[in-house]
């Protein structure tokens, strides 16, 4: 398995990242297999949606409904309603794998592979790219 991390700047504010541009290139010319990508941090997340359409605000706008960022959380440290950020992961999960098939992303037409970060207090993302040739 080859694998190698890169570093996001998410910034200040909620954020849906589309990475599907680097992991094509990470991708390219290693033939068959699955790209894992990892996200290791307890409040950010991996997912798989259209973006530019505006599905990627209507994301966020989906986790503000489900998450609110008030003081209901137990977990309190950080801005308010840092607590949901600590929950999100549960729901979009910190990691996706997809196929590959002759060096290229087997994603669907409208799919984009995204970071999805709600953390406010953290503006810096690692993300790993691992390759496992099939």
């Amino acid at each position: 398995m080859d694998s190698e991390t890169r570093t996001y700047r998410t910034g200040d504010r909620e954020a849906v990242l589309d990475l599907t541009r680097d992991c094509a290139s990470y991708a390219a010319g290693r033939g068959d297999g699955l790209l894992h990508v990892f996200v290791p941090h307890a409040t950010a997340g991996i997912a798989i949606l259209e973006t530019g359409a505006g599905s990627d605000d209507d994301l966020l706008a989906a986790l503000a409904d489900l998450l609110p960022a008030d003081d209901r959380w137990q977990h309190r440290h950080g801005s308010p309603g840092h607590g949901r950020s600590h929950v999100m992961p549960a729901l979009i999960p910190p990691y996706a794998t997809i196929p590959v098939v002759d060096g290229r992303l087997a994603l669907g037409t409208w799919q984009s592979i995204c970071l999805v970060d709600l953390n406010v207090d953290n503006e810096v993302r690692e993300v790993r790219f691992s390759f496992l040739a099939g």
